[in-house]
């Protein structure tokens, strides 16, 4: 009998498109900080070899957790303690120094600093999937008994992230888990329901903003600023609207084809977050609009790859884990480019794969790894079904 090993059914679909979007990455993270490493008397390519270092332990992280068994994932204990140790670092990280106004950072010797944020997404997406499976006879019918735990948790800690404040990933995981509850399977009315509140909601939101933000303790006054900057950057262009405003011009400047490879404009000191938040503006200016599409539309192909196994997969929780990872890939993108084209208020939100950070690179490649490993053992059990008298499957 012929062993099938799980390396076999390693899905290319998506560790190709994670591939070429983190080699582009490195790239961009190198050309983009150039000239923050001269202005910091730092070494060349310094965050262009960071940067190289974070995506060599994102492989080994990815290749770990394909070596898994899915089914580690679904133990209650292992999920108990999940939410025992992000709620911890959530917590720790509110005594820590600022940075740019936020305690977003616990700072970790060689590494730098750890952003526990980034890993909260990956647990929302795991303790969501682990309360939908095993809740999913009760769900159609009794739809508030079945959450109320699952969400106060989510919530309470999501007040953590206010507390830093983390308005950026706050956004992402509200967003977040009305995706998956809505996917979950309950009665198509809740579905209308919250997303006429979603659009109500958010139009109030912004207007109460605009109007009642300058009243907002001093602690949260760069919310305020951000909404006004939304509302018209060019009224502030010096302050406030600084950044969507250079972020314009250099989009504006790369046109069809860019202006080249490490030539943009605005990289040099104009926009603060060249190789971070505003990484696919200096895309888009060194290397033009046609390469930037290319870069969306492999990004959107892995999305939809993942979001295929989810839609494909027999176990309910393999599903939501890969509606999930798939619905993160989705908000964080149109979070960023919402931010920086004025469609939104800016969040300062990183671009997926691209953007310079060791926590939100390593958080996007362990979502890479979960759906290899679910469309792996997905893959394995088709193939058993059907040959399992010529094959055995490891």
């Amino acid at each position: 009998m012929q062993k099938i090993r799980k390396r076999h059914f390693l899905d290319y679909g998506i560790i190709i498109p994670y591939v070429i979007l983190c080699v582009i990455g490195l790239l961009m993270v190198h050309s983009s900080s150039a000239y923050l490493e001269i202005s910091n008397n730092l070494p060349n390519g310094y965050h262009g070899k960071r940067q190289l270092l974070f995506w060599g332990i994102s492989l080994v992280l990815i290749f770990l957790i394909y070596k898994l068994k899915i089914d580690i994932f679904k133990n209650k204990q292992i999920v108990k303690l999940a939410t025992y140790v992000i709620g911890l670092l959530l917590i720790v990280v509110l005594f820590m120094n600022p940075v740019n106004g936020a305690k977003g950072w616990i700072q970790i010797p060689v590494l730098g600093s750890l952003q526990p944020a980034e890993f909260f997404k990956i647990y929302v997406i795991w303790f969501l999937s682990y309360s939908i499976s095993s809740r999913q006879r009760n769900i159609p019918n009794h739809f508030k008994e079945s959450f109320t735990g699952p969400l106060a948790i989510i919530a309470g800690m999501t007040a953590l992230l206010i507390l830093q404040p983390d308005l950026g990933t706050t956004v992402i995981v509200v967003l977040l888990v009305v995706l998956m509850l809505l996917a979950s399977g309950i009665n198509y009315r809740y579905t209308l329901i919250v997303g006429g509140a979603a659009v109500v909601g958010s139009t109030i939101a912004i207007q109460l903003m605009l109007w009642l933000g300058r009243f907002l303790p001093t602690k949260f006054q760069y919310i305020y600023g951000r909404f006004q900057a939304f509302s018209n950057p060019f009224i502030d262009e010096f302050d406030n609207g600084h950044q969507i405003v250079n972020g314009y011009y250099a989009m504006f400047n790369g046109g069809l084809f860019g202006v080249g490879i490490g030539n943009s404009i605005q990289k040099k000191g104009f926009l603060k977050e060249a190789h971070t938040d505003y990484i696919f503006a200096i895309l888009m200016e060194e290397l033009g609009l046609i390469v930037a599409l290319i870069v969306l539309a492999i990004l959107f192909f892995l999305i939809i790859r993942i979001l295929l196994v989810g839609i494909r997969s027999k176990s309910p929780f393999n599903s939501m884990m890969c509606i999930g990872i798939a619905s993160l890939l989705m908000i964080q993108t149109f979070v960023n480019l919402g931010g920086i084209s004025g469609i939104i208020p800016l969040t300062g939100v990183t671009f997926p794969f691209l953007s310079q950070g060791g926590s939100s690179l390593f958080a996007l490649s362990i979502c890479v790894g979960l759906a290899l490993n679910i469309s792996a053992e997905e893959k394995r059990d088709r193939f058993a079904m059907e040959n399992n008298q010529l094959y055995e499957v490891q």
